[in-house]
């Protein structure tokens, strides 16, 4: 843990750094006895940041971080650890350490982004309001930034759901931005988590929040943008979302409106527009692995929170291998004729295919 955070924490090594330092020397303890010569021969180190390397125990401080965490209750989170973010080890620049406040859970795999303007208007707040509550009423976790305007939204609809959200940073947990948030923050320490990969007392600065961004869509299985400018962090959010094949969902705003210029720009270029929760829960692709919801109900695509108790069960009795109808009304209970008239549903909505006579659950 220590020598992990304090090659992670030195100042001027990103993730794309220090995935080429442990490509060329394997572990943290060998990037930090190696000398500088050595080091220099790692793309993108030079010799100030090969000196901080060396000089490692003068620029990071290990023990007080780590005093810190346990003083506030936050959890170290190393790549290798099992409770690490599942999504997020799929990327190539994931944080080798993340900062958590409250409590991530498996259940927080079914995530949805929801992201947008600082500067958003009635009429945007309150659309990030009402599918963050609908997504959270169906049992989805909603990520977000903790910014201003639809990141807040967003925010506060997944809390009135009752429902959990995670915030991710764009500077410390001891830092909190924007300050007048700092109540909504310790509200989600309580009912999800504040993620960060940055030292607890680093301030946020402006570059932060971009590379911040990569992880709001990493930790979901989607992103909707709702109010988005022609420049705006939303749109790299986005981006980001199509580069990790994420799902890219958009809520239209009115044609004349600036705060609406990136989202309709979204759309022209292929995104898909949604009117409410429904529309995402209906597109909504397969997970990483299989989800075990609080409800005791495992998922393995995020459209099956529409399905009713019967659909369910026999979706469930359905093995990602061919399965026949005989053993799927023998594990499902129903009667043969419920049995296929639910398959054409779970057909309908692509959730099973027809293979050879026999049927395959979509994974």
């Amino acid at each position: 843990m220590t020598t992990w955070l304090r090659l992670t924490m030195v100042p001027g090594i990103g993730p794309r750094i220090l995935a080429d330092l442990l490509d060329c020397f394997d572990t943290p303890e060998a990037v930090l006895a190696a000398d500088s010569r050595q080091l220099m021969g790692v793309p993108g180190v030079g010799t100030t940041l090969a000196h901080r390397i060396r000089h490692a125990a003068d620029h990071v401080d290990t023990e007080g971080i780590q005093a810190w965490c346990e003083q506030t209750g936050t959890t170290i989170l190393l790549r290798c650890a099992p409770e690490y973010p599942r999504a997020l080890t799929e990327l190539r620049d994931a944080p080798p350490v993340l900062f958590c406040g409250g409590h991530l859970q498996a259940q927080d795999a079914l995530a949805v982004s929801i992201v947008g303007t600082r500067h958003a208007t009635i009429y945007g707040r309150r659309q990030a309001e009402r599918l963050a509550y609908g997504l959270a009423r169906a049992g989805v976790t909603i990520v977000s930034g903790l910014a201003r305007g639809i990141d807040t939204a967003a925010h506060r609809g997944a809390l009135d759901a009752g429902g959990r959200t995670i915030a991710v940073l764009g500077g410390g947990l001891g830092k909190i931005y924007p300050p007048e948030n700092a109540e909504l923050a310790e509200t989600i320490r309580g009912h999800g988590a504040l993620l960060s990969e940055y030292r607890p007392d680093a301030a946020p600065r402006g570059g932060m929040f971009p590379q911040r961004n990569r992880l709001i869509s990493g930790l979901a299985m989607a992103v909707i943008v709702v109010e988005a400018p022609d420049r705006s962090g939303a749109l790299i959010t986005a981006r980001l979302a199509a580069e990790q094949g994420r799902d890219v969902f958009v809520v239209p705003g009115g044609v004349d409106s600036r705060a609406s210029r990136g989202c309709l720009q979204l759309i022209r270029d292929g995104a898909t527009m949604v009117r409410g929760p429904e529309d995402v829960l209906e597109d909504l692709g397969p997970a990483v692995d299989s989800i075990e919801t609080d409800s005791g109900h495992t998922l393995r695509n995020g459209s099956e929170l529409l399905l009713n108790d019967q659909e369910r069960a026999v979706l469930q009795a359905i093995e990602p291998q061919a399965t026949a109808i005989d053993a799927v009304v023998a594990r499902s209970t129903l009667p043969v004729h419920r049995v296929l008239a639910t398959i054409t549903v779970l057909e309908s909505r692509k959730l099973v295919r027809r293979l050879s006579g026999q049927y395959v659950a979509r994974v």
